[in-house]
């Protein structure tokens, strides 16, 4: 016999708005992602300027939002403006924190150009690590100026009529980093001082335009929240966000802390609003700043042995190995992996299903997440290699909260059997306490009341067992079911190709039942479910 479960939902329990932007994806041009994927000048379906229209037609056939670019560590060593113009005149420079050349074929012009042909909002990341003031004006004048100064009227001269119209700007990438290029990590608060600095003056350049300051780049950091608080304390009134990052790791086969690790997340969600608000309190500002998630992701990885000593910077050992022999890499577009094969490509339903557990997480905090960007989203939309894109098994959970979890976060009341994950580590940084009650069933609920629907999203984490489900919507009066759709592989090492793209794909449970304001279920285990209604 299968477990129960109940979810209960009323038009009441409101979250907060969903913003559209927590569906985004994150770019950088590390290994094979701007070089072979997004850009190859040699590939057949290539455009006059080297992207891949394929590629392209993938993306402009989903829903995306918007995409985090260009980077990512890559940016706190970036020279921009050696990055526009004619291809002949640009400069090359390393790349220190990705030890690669980086010869600015693809430039600050391109990684712009290229979202409008994927139809994709650019959220801009500037450099803040070797770069200062006077950069960021600049940029953001090139940018976004009308004409009739040097920069602006550069932009046009280089072809770009008219403004890019860059909405989001992101000051720096993931400062308090000891591995980053220019690091604040010692001085957050010269860095909240820099970053309020920066804001006010761009603003001033546009008006319109909203920023995000960095806080810590995961919860494991031995500065944090101190380091985020001391940063937030100096710009509060001139930011509009705060901008975090989190890969959830679990050892390879633990299904249970990987698909759990939505709770984590939450734990770093609820620290970040607690010392937001603080801060909030404390300026005396009717303010209330949002958290921007621009980099996420959850994944198996191998644990490590712990290294004992060394004091609280032994958690940053690894940043500090400066390797004789080692060389910097010049990607070539169209020799995606040089010298060796590519990496073998594992089971696509679990990769799926954490991806789609820590955006649950997400819309249960509507009302302060407001951007989120999946560090492997565009593979997850457009799945690819040397020749061919397809659609990965991540590509279906992705799209369809895109298209449905839109509206209002609702919050969802789960009665179901728990399970419990024992502390554990994956690495010196890396290391989780006991969580105790980790539901089986993960769920998070959207209403769209401007179109009439609601849709509940809802993650088996079972790994053998079906789970029975019941769904009370009895206090959503005249409702009516529309369909269930369900993801699931019996084969958890099956994954999608372009030779069979279809191996995992969502299909409709006709055998589910909905009576008297009551749905009733069977859920698959290990499965990606979507419920939708209709409202009055």
């Amino acid at each position: 016999m299968s477990a129960k479960a109940k979810i209960t939902l009323h038009p009441l329990f409101k979250i907060g708005k969903i913003s559209p932007r927590l569906y985004s994806s994150f770019l950088e041009p590390i290994g094979t992602m701007v070089n072979g994927t997004m850009y190859n000048p040699k590939h057949p379906t290539a455009d006059e300027q080297g992207f891949r229209r394929d590629f392209i037609e993938a993306l402009r056939s989903t829903p995306i939002p918007a995409i985090r670019l260009p980077g990512g560590n890559f940016v706190s060593g970036w020279r921009w403006q050696d990055s526009i113009g004619p291809l002949e005149s640009r400069k090359a420079h390393l790349d220190l924190a990705w030890h690669q050349y980086i010869p600015n074929d693809v430039g600050h012009d391109e990684y712009l150009q290229w979202a409008e042909k994927v139809g994709a909002e650019p959220l801009y990341t500037l450099n803040l690590g070797t770069a200062g003031i006077n950069d960021a004006v600049s940029c953001v004048e090139y940018t976004n100026h009308e004409g009739g100064t040097w920069w602006s009227d550069l932009r046009r001269k280089n072809g770009h009529e008219a403004p890019y119209g860059v909405k989001m700007w992101y000051l720096g990438n993931e400062m308090d980093g000891p591995w980053q290029i220019g690091s604040w990590e010692r001085d957050p608060k010269g860095y909240g001082i820099r970053a309020n600095e920066i804001s006010k003056a761009i603003k001033w350049v546009d008006g319109s335009i909203e920023t995000a300051v960095c806080g810590s780049s995961a919860p494991f950091m031995a500065h944090f929240p101190e380091w985020d608080l001391s940063v937030v304390s100096e710009c509060y009134e001139s930011v509009d966000y705060l901008s975090v990052h989190h890969y959830h790791s679990a050892p390879p086969g633990d299904l249970g802390a990987l698909l759990g690790g939505a709770l984590y997340y939450e734990d770093f969600i609820n620290a970040e609003c607690a010392m937001l608000d603080y801060v909030q309190a404390k300026c005396r500002s009717p303010k209330k700043m949002m958290i921007s998630f621009d980099e996420y992701g959850a994944m198996p990885r191998t644990p490590r042995e712990y290294r004992f000593g060394g004091g609280p910077h032994n958690l940053y050992a690894d940043h500090y190995v400066f390797d004789p022999d080692r060389k910097f890499v010049r990607h070539d577009p169209d020799n995606m992996y040089p010298g060796r094969a590519p990496m073998p490509r594992r089971g696509d339903m679990i990769p799926a299903l954490g991806s789609a557990s820590v955006l649950l997480a997400f819309l249960r905090h509507a009302d302060r997440v407001k951007i989120g960007c999946m560090t492997g989203g565009l593979g997850a939309l457009a799945a690819s290699d040397r020749e061919h894109v397809w659609r990965s098994a991540s590509y279906y959970p992705f799209t369809q909260l895109m298209n449905f979890g839109q509206g209002e976060s609702l919050k969802p009341a789960v009665e179901c059997e728990t399970f419990d994950i024992p502390a554990y580590m994956v690495d010196d940084n890396s290391q989780y306490p006991t969580k105790e009650g980790v539901p089986f069933v993960d769920c998070a609920a959207a209403l769209n009341e401007e179109k009439g629907e609601l849709s509940v999203f809802v993650i088996n984490r079972r790994p053998a067992d079906s789970q029975s489900l019941e769904i009370d919507l009895s206090a959503f009066s005249g409702s009516s079911f529309v369909q269930h759709l369900e993801m699931y592989s019996d084969d958890l090492n099956a994954s999608n190709s372009y030779e069979n793209p279809s191996a995992i794909s969502p299909k409709e449970n006709e055998k589910t039942s909905f009576s008297g304001g009551i749905l009733t279920a069977d859920l698959k285990p290990l499965s990606w479910n979507v419920f939708r209604f209709k409202t009055k």
